[in-house]
């Protein structure tokens, strides 16, 4: 059972990297693969009782990402409709690419920090979108926001999930993280965008048409366009202060902002007529939002479960561990495995290996998993949640990414583990 769950799971994972030339949607891949693997494990365990459990318990993860990531997408579209975004464009003045490219990594990297890499990536190539209007340069620019999102968030412990986690679970503290492992995620990101705009030295900016910018201004107040804006990202930037507060799940802090968001919608535009309001309602963003996304989540989610499930990934990392031996070097296979399989399972297991007792609140490796796991997924446009939402959002292509845009995230995860682990002999 286990070789037929890891053919199928490789071959699943294949054809999501080939997407394009065997011209089969992602989506239909991931769900196909998912199907496969669970229908193959629940038939050979024969325990269908534990089998339906673990796939509900299963269900409860993946429903919390899946809502948090429907909520985000739709306060973005929100945003985009009423034009809200040229409260940031209008403020952009450079006409090099060079210097824009700076601009952009310093910002997706810093809010990545405060939401989270999936949330921030899909608020920036919204962004670019609305400066860039040659595709090639978007995909550049969209491949720098997939490493520097990561990045960004690895050094907070609500930045990214499998920091989240090792803080929720006691290994790290809040303080600790950033403190430890800031200057090497800045490394991670700065190494890339310099070479990056190195190679972008000299081109300038190609905005789209300004008809395209302004095609609702006729119908969106500059006082409408500055609320939304400030109402959409306040929420996103409060849910992890609402989770703080409350102890609830982020994706109940999201639905909640939405909700909160709808309502000012509809009051701010009670007294315009039907045709006018109908492309500015939350209806209207539901229509908008990439669903095939979404169902791509869910179907390889489902899929890297059953492998979680049936101990293999736990196997793999105490294999690691017996033939390697070295915490430095496991820890960084680790990080370079989640650009193939997702880091949350990955770390889940890790967590499960090592115990506090052995590996106390804040060591080394808790810190260095925090790094690797948190960066290593941008080598690998399929290997994070925020390459995910950006291959979806832009439409890349696997091999353009690792052809483009891979060595260059190599680079920067190597960078930031030199800078770590002589940080952490220094001091």
């Amino acid at each position: 059972m286990l070789t037929a769950l890891i053919v199928i799971f490789v071959l699943a994972y294949s054809a999501i990297a080939l997407e394009h030339p065997l011209k089969v949607n992602k989506s239909a891949s991931a769900l196909i693969g998912a199907g496969l693997l669970w229908t193959i494990y629940g038939t050979a365990t024969g325990d269908h009782h534990l089998v339906n459990h673990q796939l509900g318990e299963t269900l409860i993860g993946i429903s919390q990402i899946v809502f948090f990531l429907m909520g985000a997408m739709t306060i973005v579209e929100v945003v985009d409709a009423h034009n809200g975004f040229e409260v940031i464009t209008s403020r952009i003045r450079t006409k090099k690419l060079s210097t824009l490219i700076w601009l952009v990594g310093f910002v997706t990297f810093f809010l990545s920090a405060v939401l989270d890499n999936l949330t921030t990536t899909i608020v920036m190539i919204s962004l670019i979108k609305k400066l860039l209007d040659k595709r090639e340069d978007r995909l550049f620019f969209a491949g720098m926001m997939v490493i520097a999102a990561n990045a960004g968030g690895a050094w907070s412990p609500i930045g990214d999930v499998t920091t989240t986690m090792l803080w929720i679970g006691g290994q790290i503290t809040s303080l600790a993280i950033m403190k430890g492992v800031f200057i090497a995620s800045m490394v991670n990101m700065l190494l890339p965008l310099a070479i990056m705009a190195y190679i972008l030295k000299g081109k300038d900016v190609i905005s789209p048409q300004k008809t395209v910018l302004l095609g609702h201004r006729d119908k969106t107040s500059p006082f409408e366009q500055n609320f939304m804006f400030i109402m959409g990202i306040g929420i996103l930037v409060l849910v992890p202060v609402f989770k703080t507060v409350t102890h609830l799940p982020p994706f109940m802090g999201i639905l909640f902002g939405l909700g909160i968001l709808w309502l000012a919608g509809e009051i701010i535009h009670s007294k315009k007529d039907d045709e006018a309001r109908e492309h500015l309602t939350l209806v209207r963003a539901l229509k908008q939002i990439d669903m095939s996304s979404i169902v791509f989540f869910i179907g390889i989610l489902l899929a890297v479960a059953t492998l979680e499930h049936t101990h293999i990934l736990g196997n793999l990392a105490k294999w690691l561990d017996q033939t390697v031996g070295r915490q430095d070097l496991i820890v960084t296979l680790i990080g370079m495995a989640s650009a193939i399989v997702d880091n949350v399972p990955l770390v889940a297991a890790s967590m499960g290996m090592y115990s506090l007792s052995d590996y106390p609140v804040d060591s080394f490796l808790w810190e260095f998993m925090a790094y690797c796991a948190g960066t290593g997924g941008s080598i690998l446009i399929i290997g994070s949640a925020a390459g995910i939402a950006a291959m979806s959002m832009e439409n890349i292509r696997f091999f353009w990414y690792f052809k483009n845009i891979s060595f260059l995230a190599l680079i920067g995860y190597f960078g930031g583990i030199l800078v770590y682990i002589l940080q952490y002999r220094l001091f």
